[in-house]
């Protein structure tokens, strides 16, 4: 069964090479698109597509506003949103992530990295590359400016197990649940399973918010 998605931007242009490459990708189909963040959210709603590509900077809704109404801590079905952004001139990135979104593409990324992106938004895994990791933490460490200095996770209760303590490391470093599994020679479920337990104890919404917490702490 093909990978549904929606894409929104308000760039006719982007959304068309999104699509092209989409299109050409193995298990993948673009179900619709949208020019703005309203109709975004009503197609999402409407269609249910296994990942939206949300673009953070649109007119009538932005990305974040958008995110939340789809994926956010009140929505009882959410979706999956993978956030597109040029990030060196939005500084909202870390909220939209807040507001529920799953994990953020570069514009600029390239086709295999936005291919890669969706295919890891379906399975429920974020993509988020070392070097874009570092330069979000470049603005998280001010929180202030971004207006959301109270959102960093606060752990609930648990010590991480030693192997937990790996798979944090992996997860700062921006590895997906398969290349964990890969690097401690365990099972994609294993692994999974690790992180999902690394987010309970941490009580981290999402991975970028399992990075922040390493960096604050010092693993990282």
């Amino acid at each position: 069964m093909s990978i549904r998605v929606l894409i929104a931007d308000d760039q006719e242009l982007i959304r068309a090479g999104f699509q092209m490459i989409l299109d050409n990708a193995e298990g993948i189909e673009v179900v619709a698109d949208a020019d703005n963040g309203r109709d975004a959210v009503t197609k999402a709603l409407h269609l249910r597509p296994d990942v939206c590509l949300f673009d953070i900077r649109m007119p009538e809704l932005d990305g974040l506003e958008a995110t939340e109404l789809v994926a956010g801590a009140d929505v009882a079905d959410p979706l999956r949103v993978v956030i597109i952004t040029t990030f060196d001139h939005d500084e909202y990135v870390y909220g939209a992530l807040q507001a529920g979104a799953i994990g953020f593409l570069l514009k600029n990324a390239g086709p295999a990295m936005l291919i890669q992106a969706i295919r890891s938004a379906a399975e429920g895994d974020s993509l988020i590359s070392p070097s874009v990791t570092t330069r979000l933490l470049e603005h998280v460490q001010h929180p202030r400016s971004l207006g959301h200095e109270n959102n960093r996770p606060q752990p609930q209760g648990g010590e991480l197990t030693p192997r937990e303590e790996e798979v944090l490391r992996a997860v700062a470093d921006g590895l997906t649940n398969q290349e964990i599994a890969k690097l401690l020679h365990v099972s994609l479920g294993t692994a999974k399973a690790h992180v999902a337990s690394i987010m309970t104890k941490l009580n981290a919404r999402n991975r970028v918010e399992i990075v922040i917490w390493a960096f604050d702490t010092g693993r990282r």
